[in-house]
């Protein structure tokens, strides 16, 4: 450090005066290329500031020469994507369901769109994958309460059930015929001997064989002489494996006592008519349906 230069004796190359452990720093000047490179990063770095929005402030950024923002270019994007889905949208609006399904374009954005809007609207009841829970039917199978064609879905869908916001919402109800006297104790226990027997479930055989005539005098007229349902009404069929509220002795012969209603939303007033068409081609797309 007193301004004499000092030469390293192995390469001959000036030293800069500063020493770690013995080892001594040579006075090597940086390559040509490297310095050329890091002055071309600078003024690159200089021109970016002046073009392009880089410089933060308080509540907003230098807007650059050319005022160009990301966030501009992604809005841009996203309205010309509204403008060509709305025209889809429009279009749905108008077509009969049978006529979306038919057309393989306006079913896969369809489907697509009806994805997303189970997930915001349906999936809290029916499940994230529609499999239902108790109380909620399966969406996934063939069993359906009012019909699995495309119209009949769609009417479930836009009029709800139960709803009494809408003057065409699919709507019955099944007597309390425990509650409200219509069969005695031990009627209620025939009648759903005999429902257990149809679902060929482990039965009392003496209670079936009275609960013959119950069951034809105040249930047959619904769901059937064998328990095959009737669509028409919204009477579940009871000569399967599907159970709305469980198959247990317990819980059928709760649901003949005082039977649980549900109620689901009529969406189309809420959402539209374009939109709850794409609800039931996203609902028929899970396989199930007639």
């Amino acid at each position: 450090m007193s301004g004499k230069r000092e030469i390293d004796q192995l390469s001959g190359v000036d030293t800069t005066g500063h020493e770690w452990d013995g080892i001594k720093e040579l006075n090597n000047p940086l390559p040509r290329w490297w310095l050329w490179t890091l002055y071309a990063t600078i003024v690159w770095a200089l021109g970016y500031i002046v073009v392009f929005p880089a410089l933060p402030g308080i509540s907003s950024a230098t807007r650059g020469v050319w005022e160009w923002s990301s966030r501009a270019d992604v809005r841009q994007e996203m309205a010309l994507v509204a403008q060509d889905r709305q025209a889809l949208d429009d279009k749905i609006a108008t077509l009969d369901i049978n006529a979306i399904l038919a057309d393989q374009d306006l079913r896969g954005f369809a489907v697509s769109a009806g994805a997303s809007a189970f997930k915001v609207y349906c999936s809290q009841c029916h499940g994230s994958g529609a499999q239902g829970g108790p109380g909620f039917p399966n969406l996934n199978d063939d069993s359906w309460l009012w019909g699995g064609k495309p119209e009949q879905i769609l009417q479930t869908i836009a009029h709800g059930v139960r709803d009494t916001t809408s003057t065409e919402t699919r709507d019955s109800l099944m007597p309390s015929f425990g509650k409200d006297g219509i069969l005695t104790a031990e009627q209620v226990t025939q009648a759903t001997n005999y429902v257990l027997q149809l679902g060929g479930l482990e039965h009392d055989t003496a209670a079936v064989a009275a609960g013959t005539a119950v069951y034809a005098d105040n249930c047959a007229a619904c769901h059937g002489d064998k328990g095959e349902g009737n669509q028409d009404l919204g009477a579940p069929q009871l000569n399967d494996a599907i159970w709305f509220y469980g198959n247990s002795e317990q819980q059928i012969a709760a649901q003949v006592r005082q039977p649980k209603h549900g109620m689901m939303p009529a969406w189309q007033a809420r959402l539209g008519e374009s939109k709850v068409k794409q609800l039931a081609a996203y609902v028929l797309s899970l396989g199930g349906g007639q």
